[in-house]
């Protein structure tokens, strides 16, 4: 295939209730959709993860922009792609910067998947026809604000709780949870809020048998992470300082952590999330796809990679009615009684409502 049009969005989507993490709260979300057409017409979509400011990581909306126009769309316009896997080769010359990398891999790889006439989840090697999922819920008001929404998720099916901790929102919300949910599968998501100093407290969540203690510690470390765990009976998974299979390599081989959420935006796209699956699989790390806000093109996307056999751990890909009035997609992606049925549709599986994207939509520009 050739590259021959990119367009970039800017949208900006009103979130149904804030979402606070121990970085900062948020009630709505900009971010970009990019849409890359090919020689045949053929229309693939893509979307950044990258926050309007560098909270999670040091990308952006903006420098994903400045990334895209001036580095990346520049090095795949023309070019002759035959594979999407080539796509990072393509890319290796810039550093880091994954984000955006993945947004336009991300495209890429949808054209693909639709001109070999499969789903995307069958391109990556997908043998799902379902997927557990479970819920991401962030810092509340109160325990009891958050007890209710537990008790609601629960009652909907999800398979799993990951519960937003920070300082002083940690261990007497765990009790209270283990508490009244005493058989529910539960995860504490601390975004880098603590240092090794504070381990004497975070080895009390050991006492609720939580699935995981996900990224407790600072978003660059494995080292400290490792003493941690030595210390730790609960799992420690690694999220913000997973950015490579390289990186996941050496976080395993020292022992910092026995489990790795895969982002695709994080890594740099389906294609290095899918090698990090296959080293985790042959490791017996078992991996789980996290979430970061995504409409429902993000999302589709997050679907296919969840369907390869090493996905074992509920994701964070819950409805889009959890965080939307309307998505962007026909139909919405749809969680029942805890599971999401993949779409057999070739490329992303879902199809694309340009109109509400044009209505969510504060500034676009097209690359020829």
């Amino acid at each position: 295939m050739k590259i021959t049009e990119i367009t970039i969005r800017h949208l900006q989507m009103k979130l149904k209730a804030p979402f606070t993490t121990s970085f900062g709260t948020f009630t709505n979300k900009d971010f970009l959709v990019l849409e890359a057409k090919d020689e045949s017409g053929t229309i693939g979509w893509g979307e950044s993860v990258a926050f309007h400011s560098p909270w999670y990581n040091e990308e952006t909306l903006k420098t994903n922009w400045h990334m895209l126009e001036d580095y990346l769309i520049p090095l795949i316009l023309k070019k002759e792609i035959n594979h999407p896997d080539e796509v990072s080769e393509i890319f290796e010359p810039i550093r880091k910067n994954n984000m955006a990398k993945s947004t336009i891999e991300g495209a890429i790889w949808d054209i693909y998947a639709q001109q070999t006439n499969q789903s995307l989840a069958a391109t990556l090697g997908g043998k799902k026809d379902k997927i557990e999922v479970g819920i991401s819920i962030g810092i509340q008001k109160s325990i009891d604000d958050l007890v209710a929404l537990v008790d609601e998720y629960v009652n909907e099916g999800y398979k799993r709780i990951k519960v937003k901790i920070k300082p002083g929102w940690d261990i007497e919300v765990m009790r209270t949870l283990r508490e009244k949910f005493p058989d529910v599968a539960i995860m504490a998501d601390a975004n880098s809020a603590y240092r090794l100093a504070d381990m004497e407290l975070l080895k009390q969540l050991d006492e609720f048998n939580l699935t995981m203690v996900e990224q407790p510690l600072a978003s660059d470390d494995i080292i400290d992470h490792a003493t941690l765990q030595k210390q730790m009976t609960t799992p420690i998974c690694l999220d913000e300082s997973i950015h490579s299979l390289e990186d996941a390599r050496k976080a395993i081989e020292i022992g910092a952590t026995k489990i790795i959420n895969i982002k695709i935006g994080r890594v740099g796209g389906l294609t290095e999330a899918k090698k990090i699956h296959d080293y985790c699989e042959a490791q017996g790390i078992p991996v789980w796809c996290g979430g970061m806000l995504e409409s429902g093109i993000g999302r589709a996307h997050n679907v296919a990679l969840t369907t390869l056999e090493n996905f074992i751990l509920p994701g964070d890909t819950a409805s889009s009615n959890r965080y939307w009035e309307k998505d962007i997609i026909e139909p919405e992606v749809v969680a029942e009684n805890g599971y999401i049925t993949v779409l057999q549709q070739a490329g992303i599986g879902y199809k694309v409502d340009v109109e509400t994207i044009e209505s969510y939509t504060v500034e676009k520009k097209t690359y020829q």
